[in-house]
């Protein structure tokens, strides 16, 4: 029993040891473990803090594209208003013009039907004077000659017939002056309106084209070894390939707009490929004139169904498309022909005839240009052939061939495509015009508005189109 009691002890002691050191590690570990604690909290709170920064960037973005895009929007929606705007203005000026019109129209119905109301008072009272002057007649004769009733009558009947058709005279004469006055007013009312209403642009067409460079070294490879690549070029394409100390750019000259054309693009085609050498020149130069071709029926498409003539042949299509490489005098002859029939057509509305018919004679009263250099005679002439070879109906073969005069107009679709023609060529800036003459005549037109009393400014606007009126207040 002796070594139970130091057993105890022993066992007492390492108790307390044990239990000593696992409350020392236990505050170690929850010393370790606020620590530990504390720094996820730390870290969480700096992620968090990151977080909400990230997140407040990225709303700021999202608010500015969405600002940036709400602004593109409203940028886009007051363009559209704006044009809307302009169209409603238009429109306005359009109807004011109209009711103008109808005004003037009004009244001169009014003074005509004034006129007509004096005039019947007057025939009414002239055959009441008549009836009783013939009745005084019959009475003197009957007193005077001792005639019987029916002498009296035949007698009666020839002094009448001579008053009346001396009276008849006179008003036929007078209603003739008046007409002639009316018409004159109201041609000249009808050709100014349709001026203004087709105030066409126009720019001067030239014989020389300019094609930019990539840089000067290519002007070395258009050139080739002993000049075989511009020989080979201006072969193929029959226009004049012009290379000076100009920087960077090359000219083509030739008068023929449609050999030009074809050249400028096969050049451009050549520089973009990179292959210049006369294999090459030939073949882009072959595609680019069958391209061409295509292109210039799709303008004569394209014109035609501007001005809504439905049903033209194919041939004359093609003939009206190369109308566009082609000038007369300085004016474009599509651009011309397409603002002829428009004329054409507001002339027509004006007098009441047939619009579409009177714009398909001048859309197509030049057609015989695109071939007037391969064919010989007068354009009129040509033109008018191909219409009826194609199926033209016989008003506007007529139109055609009488716009010169060649033949003498006989209908009046002729009449206006020979008035249209005469506007659209001869209005001013529609043709080539020396600087100082065009400036002489804008001067000549502002003098005589600053002629008149009270005005103090006047300015001559779109060609001598309009002039702007300033008067004294």
């Amino acid at each position: 029993m002796g070594w139970v009691i130091p057993s105890l002890v022993m066992a007492g002691v390492a108790f307390a040891v044990g239990y000593g050191l696992r409350m020392l590690l236990g505050r170690k570990s929850l010393a370790s473990a606020e620590l530990k604690s504390k720094q996820l909290i730390e870290e969480a709170t700096r992620q968090a803090g990151a977080i909400a920064k990230q997140a407040q960037l990225e709303a700021k973005e999202q608010m500015h594209a969405l600002r940036q895009e709400f602004e593109e929007k409203t940028k886009d929606r007051r363009n559209e208003l704006s044009q809307l705007e302009k169209r409603l203005h238009q429109r306005e000026e359009l109807l004011d013009r109209k009711l103008d019109l109808l005004d003037r129209k009004e009244k001169e119905q009014g003074e005509r039907d004034r006129q007509l109301g004096s005039r019947e008072q007057s025939l009414k009272a002239k055959d009441e004077q008549l009836e009783q002057l013939i009745s005084e007649e019959k009475e003197k004769l009957k007193t005077l000659s001792g005639l019987g009733a029916e002498e009296a009558k035949q007698l009666l009947l020839s002094r009448l017939e001579e008053d009346c058709r001396g009276e008849a005279g006179m008003v036929i004469k007078r209603v003739e002056e008046e007409t002639k006055r009316d018409a004159q007013t109201v041609a000249k009312r009808v050709l100014v309106e349709t001026m203004q209403r087709c105030a066409a642009e126009f720019t001067v067409e030239t014989t020389t084209s300019v094609v930019q460079l990539p840089n000067e070294d290519m002007k070395g490879r258009i050139i080739g070894r002993e000049g075989r690549n511009i020989k080979a070029f201006e072969l193929a394409t029959g226009v004049d390939l012009i290379v000076d100390d100009t920087p960077d750019v090359v000219t083509l000259s030739s008068f023929d707009t449609v050999r030009r054309e074809v050249a400028r693009q096969s050049l451009e085609r050549l520089m973009s490929d990179g292959r210049i050498h006369p294999a090459r020149i030939e073949e882009v130069v072959e595609k680019v004139r069958k391209d061409f071709n295509q292109h210039i029926i799709q303008e004569g498409e394209k014109t035609i169904n501007e001005l809504g003539a439905h049903g033209v042949h194919q041939e004359l299509v093609k003939l009206m498309g190369r109308l566009r490489y082609r000038t007369s005098y300085g004016q474009n002859v599509l651009v011309h022909c397409k603002e002829t029939g428009y004329l054409s057509g507001m002339i027509a509305a004006e007098l009441g005839l047939d619009q579409r018919l009177a714009r398909r004679c001048g859309l197509l009263h030049d057609i015989g240009k695109a071939v007037s250099h391969e064919v010989e005679g007068p354009h009129a002439i040509i033109g008018a052939e191909l219409a009826k070879k194609y199926g033209e109906t016989p008003e506007i073969v007529h139109a055609i061939e009488a716009h010169h005069e060649d033949v003498q107009p006989k209908t009046l679709y002729a009449v206006l495509t020979i008035v249209a023609d005469s506007i659209s060529g001869s209005r001013p800036g529609a043709r080539g015009d020396t600087l100082e003459n065009y400036i002489k005549r804008l001067q000549a037109l502002e003098a005589i508005c600053d002629s008149f009393q009270g005005v103090e400014k006047a300015y001559a606007i779109q060609a001598g189109r309009e002039v702007r009126v300033i008067v004294q207040p």
